[in-house]
């Protein structure tokens, strides 16, 4: 769980500015665009990383961590499917977002395996 606060709190250092420079371009659905893009990868992320944590009990940890990542995918594409069907957020900013999170989960990720 430490790489998911350390995800969590170096995209916020950027996602911050971003989100208030946005606000000129446009006011409403690219800002939230972002954040929600930002939203559902930290939301993914921390499924996968729950995921893998529940990986100790090799069994029921196959069809448990098969069951939730269906669910969590499901949800996350009924959401980002309603708001974009309904135009309530912009997809370049839903991309913005994630692109945000996914920049992140690398850094951090390149800084834990070159720590070992």
């Amino acid at each position: 769980m430490d790489i998911l606060k350390k995800v969590t709190k170096n995209s916020l250092y950027v996602l911050v500015p971003v989100l208030i420079g946005s606000v000129f371009i446009e006011s409403q659905k690219l800002p939230l665009g972002i954040f929600m893009g930002w939203f559902f990868g930290i939301f993914n992320f921390k499924g996968m990383t729950k995921n893998v944590e529940a990986m100790t009990d090799i069994q029921k940890a196959k069809t448990k961590m098969f069951m939730l990542s269906i669910f969590r995918l499901g949800i996350l594409f009924a959401a980002i499917f309603a708001l974009a069907y309904f135009k309530i957020i912009n997809i370049i900013g839903l991309l913005v977002g994630f692109t945000i999170v996914f920049v992140f989960i690398i850094i951090e990720g390149l800084k834990a395996a070159k720590a070992e």
